[in-house]
């Protein structure tokens, strides 16, 4: 059995013996065993920080644990992880007790459920995968480690676990073997080659065709490696020189390249022997023939200067991945905690990915403009894949490419430390959806079924987005979702009714409120705000006055003491025909009076009402009559009437609705208690309807004079007796 496993609360491995030697084929090397160790199979990694213990599967035969019962306090434990799933403890708890206890169905059954809500936790990845193993299930496990790079491609430790546990489970005799283990290498480089801290996997891979023999194919991978800018890419040159000076040149350049090369430095040779000849034939003793050289014979010095060619043409190629690496280095030198962890990051932590991706994005924008851009495939691999055979491959010398596939490869490593920042998958999505829609809803469905499952904003952006490339199905599906796993939330069923209003369903978008004004009775507050929404709808898109009126008059009934209710109502009778309106206003507005009201807002409600009898009315005695009204209330409300004059309350505060969801805009800023008061009235004029101004008429000019009145239109003060009234 392996050594013990100090894991960290994110399952992140501080020990890790995921590889004993023995594990290692029978084949190996002592420098192959050694590369392996070093990538994560015996050695210790000690880049991960750690924060909780745990020690390691300890796991009897699987026949043994399919007799015993689960373990006591399993059931505890499993439930405290289920009724608050975020609670990150809970889940190590549980899995800590699993470990403790060796029993294989149950480590079983809660790295499932620990996965499926923490699938970036690329440690218990590894530990699920020596659980089967260890069961003696090779298939299984082998399994799991794939789920696992399905889940976090660029985890350069999964990768290494996975081949280390090829390497220990393969049979290397059979000829399928090292092709598969050269294609999952492969695969490896693909996914997370372009990583900064790739160095391990490009170090496992290359010394691994070396144990095979495969010097060319290994000289192929360190040929890629140069052109991608990483932690250790001087490292890189260096075993590039020293494996170039160690071998003969044909046995690690290929064919096209030796050949030139040869030819190259044959023909300079030729050329400096042809002058030391003639040197030489002025210094020779007279009747001394010339020793012969063998034709086509591949002198040390031919191979030394075919050396220095090679050199001269990849030190180009170094200097320039030195530059990018640079222009990387304080990036990647501000990032702390690249590998995923519940607890939160600083805001130093997130500006320091956002200022890195502008970087790469601003770069990949640079080079498109000055070169055509390059397929995304090439910059992982940069050459040709190495095959079991001799690759054939062009010499490049070109600058290391920004192209689109790095910057990708950068939004995947910032979602892995950022998984919980709905930012991040925002302006992922953002950036792919110019070049693919398929591409950017991936992304959607990543962050929205798998890391931000109880985000209501990325949900609705991802129905938003459904909704604008035309498939209103799935924006549906998206927003139902959401309200099942957050049930109550009052934009999501907002913006569900909205959805249907805009697909020309008006029908389902009246059901949708008319539901949720139904489920909402408990909760006045909400109660009257979807009833307000419902009566909106049906007034304005709908046509349906009777129907509105009927909505707002049965939450009134439910909610007697809500002002936006009343104000609501108040509006929409104000909306209608003013020669038919008349009583339903006066009805709607002595409602409100009697209501157990704030005096300040029965204020507001009587100052609408004079409004309407002085802009409609056909009589001036019902003008007299309101106005009388208003008057008497003004009295009874003289304390407050009074406070407002002195200041003590915010009109503006104090008639402000909340919700927005007046019928009319005025509804928004009404006016607020006269801060003149109402006068003695003028002399009786004339007859007729002015003598009733006798009634108490009184001063009516003051109260248009009064400038908080200009949001209902009356900018300009002007005195009501000119031009209507005879001065006295």
């Amino acid at each position: 059995m392996a050594e013990a496993c100090e894991m960290s609360g994110n399952g992140d491995l501080e020990e890790s013996s995921a590889m004993e030697a023995s594990e290692v084929p029978q084949s190996s090397s002592p420098e192959m065993v050694e590369m392996a160790e070093e990538n994560g199979s015996v050695a210790e990694l000690t880049e991960i920080p750690a924060a909780s213990e745990h020690s390691s599967f300890s796991v009897p035969s699987a026949e043994e644990n399919e007799e015993k019962d689960l373990p006591a306090d399993f059931e505890r434990l499993w439930l405290a992880a289920h009724e608050n799933p975020p609670d990150f403890t809970s889940w190590t708890d549980l899995l800590q007790y699993c470990e403790q206890e060796g029993q294989v169905a149950a480590s079983r059954r809660a790295l499932e459920a620990f996965l499926s809500r923490y699938s970036l936790c690329y440690g218990y990845w590894k530990k699920y995968t020596d659980l089967e193993r260890r069961a003696g299930d090779n298939d299984k496990a082998e399994e799991v480690c794939v789920r696992g790079l399905k889940v976090i491609p660029l985890s350069v430790d999964l990768w290494i676990h996975y081949i280390n546990l090829l390497l220990g489970t393969l049979d290397m005799k059979l000829p399928e073997s090292p092709l598969k283990i050269r294609r999952v290498f492969e695969d490896a480089i693909q996914a997370a080659g372009l990583d900064f801290h790739s160095d391990r996997l490009w170090d496992l891979y290359i010394e691994w065709e070396k144990e095979q023999g495969n010097m060319k194919n290994a000289m192929a991978v360190l040929e890629r490696v140069l052109r991608v800018p990483t932690q250790r890419y001087n490292t890189h040159y260096e075993k590039y020189k020293e494996q170039l000076n160690g071998f003969e040149p044909k046995e690690l350049l290929t064919p096209e390249e030796y050949e030139e090369l040869r030819a190259l430095c044959r023909q300079s040779q030729k050329a400096e022997r042809a002058e030391q000849a003639q040197e030489e034939e002025q210094e020779r003793p007279p009747g001394e023939e010339v020793p012969a050289t063998p034709e086509g014979t591949d002198t040390e010095e031919l191979m030394q200067k075919i050396r220095e060619q090679v050199l001269l043409r990849r030190d180009k190629v170094y200097q320039d991945n030195e530059g990018e690496v640079r222009n990387r280095w304080n990036f990647e030198d501000a990032i702390k905690r690249p590998y995923f962890h519940v607890k939160s990051l600083d805001r130093h932590q997130l500006r320091a990915w956002h200022s890195y991706l502008d970087w790469e994005i601003a770069q990949l924008n640079k080079d498109t403009k000055e070169s055509p851009k390059q397929d995304p495939n090439e910059a992982a691999t940069e050459g040709s894949e190495v095959t079991a055979q001799l690759p054939e491959e062009e010499p490049e010398v070109a600058a290391v490419p920004q192209d689109d596939h790095r910057v990708r490869i950068l939004f995947e490593r910032c979602l892995i430390a950022c998984a919980l920042y709905e930012e991040f998958w925002t302006r992922y999505t953002q950036y792919l959806e110019s070049q693919s829609v398929d591409e950017a809803r991936a992304v959607f469905k990543r962050a929205c079924e798998i890391h931000l499952t109880q985000k209501p904003n990325i949900h609705m952006l991802w129905a938003t987005f459904e909704e604008r490339h035309g498939d209103l199905n799935e924006a549906r599906r998206v927003l139902e979702a959401i309200e099942k796993t957050l049930p109550g939330l009052v934009v999501v069923r907002l913006r569900r009714a909205a959805l249907e209003r805009r697909a020309g369903n008006l029908d389902q978008s009246l059901a949708l409120l008319q539901e949720a004004v139904a489920e909402s009775k408990e909760k006045t507050t909400l109660h009257a705000f979807y009833s307000i929404k419902l009566a909106r709808l049906l007034l304005k898109l709908g046509r349906n006055p009777t129907k509105a009126r009927t909505v707002l008059q049965e939450a009134l009934e439910i909610s007697p003491d809500n002002d936006k209710l009343h104000m609501n109502l108040l509006e929409l009778e104000l909306s209608g025909d003013p020669w038919a309106s008349a009583e339903a206003v006066q009805e709607c507005v002595t409602r409100a009076l009697a209501a157990p009201l704030a005096p300040h807002t029965k204020i507001i409600f009587s100052q609408r009402a004079l409004q309407f009898a002085e802009e409609h009315s056909s009589s001036i005695k019902s003008v007299l009559s309101v106005y009388d009204g208003h008057q008497r209330l003004l009295n009874e409300l003289g304390g407050t009437k009074r406070g407002a004059e002195n200041g003590d309350d915010d009109p503006e505060k104090l008639h402000k609705v909340d919700d927005g969801s007046s019928v009319d805009a005025s509804a928004e800023t009404q006016p607020a208690v006269p801060q003149v008061p109402i006068t003695t009235p003028p002399p009786v004029v004339g007859g007729g309807d002015a003598a009733a101004a006798q009634a108490g008429y009184a001063g009516y000019s003051s109260w248009y004079q009064q400038p908080q009145y200009g949001s209902y239109g009356y900018q300009n003060t002007w005195n009501y007796n000119q031009g209507y009234y005879p001065p006295s």
